[in-house]
């Protein structure tokens, strides 16, 4: 009751004229920012952050919040439209909305990721007002073995769901690690196929390899291909969602913030992980399995749901713990200290009035962004009405912008083009793009708890398991390995009993 009460004190400050504004400023700044490929929300922050230095802090922290939000979604437009992710939460999107906006409904896919990003982020703000304690000493609990054990389950489902056999699922992950190797290690601060090159020493950026793949892959696996076709814009088709779409959603939208808030809450990943999961979950659920990797709606909804929800649990360790789990919340870690806020147990009785009233805005934004981009879905989707070559000369230069604002070396380029070539390649033989992503992603950290995990038990293996947790994962893991063997027993074993009875 005093969390409801504090809430409604929240709501007090966030709807003040001036703090609607720049939630509403927020809002608009991310959309547009999270729309060009390569500039995600935490360098939409990062670049905003010395804007904010004349507001008072309750007012930057709301527009902080806006931009997230407004940045997520916008990542999921053009991965959606032009199968060119703005950040790397945005990039399981691709997988099933850009088929469908090929397909002439790009204006449902974005329709369903912008109720998605409301039902998630609702949802999950909802939790964070009751469960951020809860989830916070949770999140204390969890060790190396844990994180370690979430990880190859990440790897293990999604190489397992994509492509047309595991082989090439694991081929394409063994890709992505290789690529997440590249730097300096970080425990030993040895050179890793660096090649004697300084600018590669800090690794390459996850935003070039993201961009790389899917955004210069397919642009020129397009050019190969359009000497043998017209070239044609694509038919932007119906502005909104049919009954028969909603009634295949609806549950997608209320499943995925139950995936993404607590994923969120730990430092596992970010939004990358319970996206996937939650692709992983949907396809395994719907049924209509021949529309996977056609344009299934539910394959935009559910993991759209569940990275919004996700954004409001990375909060619950930030505020409570002063622990940040993404690159967001470390940048808004650096904006609290800034103005000499320290996050941490103690913030809730020190600062009421601006983390309750941040909180709040979360509510307030998330209104805001579903009544900005409903109505905007069919604008976004006359993106697709441009003619394919200029369309994708767009592409390949607002990639080149993006990856070069990164680091702002031109290596960054070259080595653009080097992975947009390997993408192509990819797509020649056949071997799923997201494995490759989520070894860059998620193998460094993999390989450091790994590390610690061994550290902590002298070397010995059977400190990887040596935890409720970790047992548990390992044992959902090693189920989805066996799954279709134990599926052929027992198709043979009820084609047996058939058998005898005839």
């Amino acid at each position: 009751m005093n969390a409801f009460n504090s809430l409604m004190d929240g709501f007090g400050t966030a709807l003040t004229p001036v703090n609607l504004l720049w939630a509403a400023v927020g809002v608009l700044l991310g959309t547009a920012i999270g729309v060009l490929p390569g500039i995600g929300p935490a360098m939409a922050v990062a670049l905003l952050l010395p804007v904010t230095y004349g507001l008072e802090p309750t007012g930057a922290f709301i527009m902080f919040a806006g931009i997230y939000y407004g940045a997520m979604f916008g990542g999921s437009t053009t991965s959606i439209l032009l199968n060119t992710p703005g950040e790397s939460a945005a990039v399981v999107a691709a997988m099933e909305g850009n088929p469908m906006a090929k397909s002439g409904r790009g204006a449902q896919a974005l329709a369903a990721a912008a109720i998605g990003h409301f039902a998630g982020g609702i949802i999950g703000t909802t939790l964070l007002v009751a469960l951020a304690p809860t989830v916070a000493d949770l999140a204390v609990d969890i060790g190396a073995p844990d994180y370690f054990a979430i990880m190859v389950l990440a790897f293990i489902a999604v190489t397992s769901v994509l492509g047309s056999s595991r082989v090439r699922g694991l081929a394409s992950l063994l890709i992505g690690l290789t690529l997440g190797l590249v730097g300096l290690d970080q425990m030993t601060g040895q050179q890793r196929l660096t090649f004697g090159s300084l600018q590669l020493a800090d690794g390459i950026d996850v935003v070039i390899v993201a961009v790389g793949l899917f955004a210069i892959g397919e642009a020129l696996w397009v050019a190969a291909h359009l000497r043998r076709t017209s070239g044609e814009a694509i038919p932007v088709g119906r502005p909104w969602l049919a009954k028969s779409d909603v009634k295949r959603t609806w549950k997608s939208w209320l499943r995925g913030p139950f995936i993404g808030f607590p994923f969120g809450a730990i430092p596992a990943g970010g939004a990358e992980i319970p996206t996937f999961l939650s692709y992983v979950t949907e396809k395994r659920l719907s049924k209509h399995k021949d529309e996977w990797g056609k344009g299934a709606i539910e394959g935009v909804a559910g993991p759209e749901s569940a990275s919004s929800a996700s954004a409001a649990g990375t909060l619950v360790s930030m505020l409570t713990l002063g622990l940040p789990t993404t690159a967001v919340a470390a940048v808004m870690l650096a904006a609290f200290q800034q103005y000499g806020i320290q996050p941490g147990p103690l913030l809730f009785e020190r600062e009421p009035d601006l983390v309750w009233g941040l909180i709040a805005s979360l509510f307030v934004g998330m209104v805001l962004l579903l009544a900005l981009n409903l109505p905007l879905a069919p604008v976004w989707a006359k993106l697709l009405r441009i003619p394919r070559p200029y369309l994708y000369a767009g592409i390949l230069f607002f990639a080149a912008v993006g990856a070069y604002a990164v680091g702002g070396e031109a290596l960054d380029l070259v080595i653009l083009l080097i992975i947009g070539l390997i993408g192509f390649g990819m797509r020649r033989y056949g071997l799923p793009v997201l494995p490759a992503v989520i070894g860059v992603i998620l193998g460094p950290n993999a390989e450091q708890q790994l590390r610690r995990a061994l550290q902590i038990s002298d070397g010995s293996v059977s400190g990887l398991v040596d935890t409720p947790f970790s047992i548990t994962v390992y044992a959902i893991i090693a189920l989805i390995v066996l799954w279709p063997l134990l599926k052929k027993v027992l198709v043979r074993g009820r084609g047996s009993d058939v058998d005898v009875k005839a």
